[in-house]
């Protein structure tokens, strides 16, 4: 049985490709560029702005299963280049679907909250996504590819990503733990909600979803749905350090290019039903978690 994973040196590809791994499962991890995290399994540099390139591997490796964590994960950078937002995060996906649907394997696609409006808030799998900009669009068309085109497929909606793992990209959350240590000032918009999602936990659920037989889609984000301050605050907490260096901000004051929604805390009960109470992190664990990887 062999697991490929695209987008492997990303946040939660890694964490998809190094759990594999440490079950002693073969996996096979496909990314832009040189492998960018330590560890066991077998490593394939591939364009993905090339999707029929990525179509013939998948067909020529012949996995068991395909999980794509491969995105252009910049809202901004979509906003300004939205052909490339299509190639990486709609062609890919289509290409992976296409593979999988010819293997007759098993294939699970990441998708993301900002494929809702914002407006509501507190969204379940059942409620109807209304993408705003680019990254939102692009990333929807992601998810009906994987849904139309593979014959078994799930989608795993994942949400405000974080790591303290070495190697990570910077975050929201690196970057608010490293000026709270530093006693620095930490800007945090206090009107937006989101379910932060630390990476391991969030490839813990992704392979839940992938290794069961479940279709259709799945919110596989933290647990505790939270203002951007408030999770601050409790990462200050955690941290000893003083509260009073969260600044709050409104997020229409930054003017930022791209959309983003406001109120877009994803429920969890259909991936708890599925993979167990426990299966998504309540926030406090989470910062334990988070804590403990940059400890490291």
């Amino acid at each position: 049985m062999t697991t490929l994973v695209t987008g492997a040196n990303g946040l939660c590809g890694s964490r998809i490709v190094a759990r594999f791994a440490e079950a002693g499962k073969r996996v096979i991890a496909v990314a832009r560029g040189p492998r960018r995290f330590a560890g066991a399994g077998e490593y394939l540099e591939q364009d993905f702005s090339k999707p029929e390139a990525l179509n013939r591997l998948i067909l020529e490796v012949k996995p068991s299963g395909v999980i794509n964590a491969a995105a252009m994960t910049d809202v901004d950078g979509c906003e300004k280049a939205p052909l490339e937002a299509w190639t990486l995060n709609v062609s890919a996906a289509e290409a992976c679907a296409n593979a999988c649907r010819t293997l007759g394997i098993r294939f699970t696609h990441l998708s993301t909250d900002y494929v809702f409006d914002g407006e509501k808030g507190d969204y379940s799998e059942t409620d109807s996504p209304n993408p705003r900009g680019v990254y939102a669009r692009t990333k929807f068309a992601g998810e009906e590819a994987a849904l139309l085109l593979a014959n078994d497929r799930a989608v795993c909606r994942v949400a405000v990503i974080f790591s303290g793992r070495k190697g990570s990209k910077r975050t929201f959350a690196s970057g608010a733990a490293e000026n709270l240590r530093a006693g620095k000032p930490v800007k945090a918009f206090i009107d937006q909600v989101v379910s932060p999602t630390l990476a391991d936990n969030a490839a813990e659920m992704v392979i839940g979803v992938h290794k069961s037989a479940a279709q259709g889609i799945f919110h596989c984000t933290g647990a505790t749905p939270v203002t951007r301050v408030e999770f601050c605050l409790e990462l200050a907490r955690k941290l000893k350090a003083d509260e009073r260096l969260i600044e709050p901000v409104k997020l229409a004051e930054l003017k930022l290019p791209a959309p983003r929604p406001l109120r877009c805390g994803l429920r969890v009960e259909k991936v708890q039903e599925l993979l167990g109470e426990d299966a998504p992190l309540p926030l406090g664990l989470a910062l334990d978690r988070f804590i403990a990887e940059l400890a490291q």
